[in-house]
């Protein structure tokens, strides 16, 4: 596990970087790099994990303190331990190789019976990440995105982030799709949307999501599914989330987010996260940086609660 990962200089809210794996109940780490598009760099999003860590530093000195989004202190009352592992060792141009690591991450650390939580990194990040999780499934796969990533290739690649859905579609262990927030112009053609629909994705716009509620949302979710949760910044309104490559006005809003992560854990059994696609040199003030962290430690404390 060593060989994979630096260790951080400050760990993640809550998280020791010296825990052993077989001790941990969550296990956190960042995938800086995925498989990059030709001529698109995806180096933007590579400190990304670091930024959020730094965010919460502070906090992280206030663990028995109250947090009113999770009413009670973030870790709970039940010795819930979170490992933070560090960043994988990936570089920019290495596709085959950065999709090796995050596969053989995870898979480590879903053998030690720990819940996975991802920071990337851009939206190809997941793909080895699902993939690992087939042990898990079969799997109910909700992504939170402005997007749907149902692209068979872009650019010659069919491994960067305007294909994860479709690469996902293909598993077999994922059973189940669900798509919340997309809204506004992505790389889809009318061509992709019906591939999704066909396939039997459901496709819950961000405009749906706010007429109905996360009724739209769960009520997709089977009792006792195994679910993962991938979520992509932009998903969020661009008020509150300018940090992103595509920020996109009418998204979710930041209880929107945590209410509906909340809502699979008291539903079903989250078995993975990430949260993907944060630029923090777009974030002029920190307060992005933080919205986005503070939504990977409301998973944090729901798996606590779980």
């Amino acid at each position: 596990m060593k060989n994979l990962f630096v260790t951080p200089q400050i760990p993640f809210m809550g998280s020791e970087n010296a825990l052993p794996l077989e001790q941990a109940d969550a296990v956190l780490f960042g995938a800086l790099h995925g498989t990059p598009y030709l001529n698109i760099a995806n180096e933007p999003f590579a400190s990304a994990p670091d930024a959020m860590r730094v965010s919460l530093e502070d906090d992280a000195r206030w663990l028995d303190h109250w947090d009113y989004d999770l009413d009670g202190p973030l870790m709970g009352d039940k010795g819930f331990k979170l490992a933070d592992a560090g960043n994988l060792k990936t570089t920019w141009e290495d596709g085959p190789g950065n999709r090796a690591k995050i596969k053989e991450a995870t898979s480590l650390i879903l053998s030690s019976d720990a819940v996975p939580i991802m920071i990337g990194g851009d939206d190809s990040v997941p793909i080895p990440f699902i993939e690992a999780l087939a042990p898990k499934g079969p799997l109910t796969l909700i992504q939170v995105d402005a997007h749907i990533d149902w692209r068979d290739e872009r650019r010659g690649e069919p491994l960067g982030y305007s294909s994860t859905m479709r690469r996902a579609s293909e598993m077999d262990h994922v059973e189940r799709i669900i798509q919340v927030g997309m809204r506004g112009l992505g790389s889809a053609r009318r061509e992709e949307v019906e591939i999704a629909r066909a396939w039997g994705a459901e496709i819950i716009t961000a405009r749906k999501l706010h007429a109905d509620g996360l009724g739209a949302v769960m009520q997709h979710v089977p009792a006792g599914a195994n679910c993962m949760i991938t979520f992509d910044c932009d998903a969020l309104d661009a008020g509150i989330m300018p940090a992103v490559m595509a920020p996109t006005p009418g998204g979710l809003s930041y209880y929107q987010a945590i209410d509906l992560v909340a809502a699979v854990v008291q539903k079903a059994n989250l078995v993975g996260f990430d949260m993907i696609e944060f630029v923090p040199e777009r974030d002029t003030n920190g307060t992005a940086t933080l919205t986005a962290a503070r939504i990977v430690a409301n998973v944090i404390g729901c798996l606590a609660r779980g």
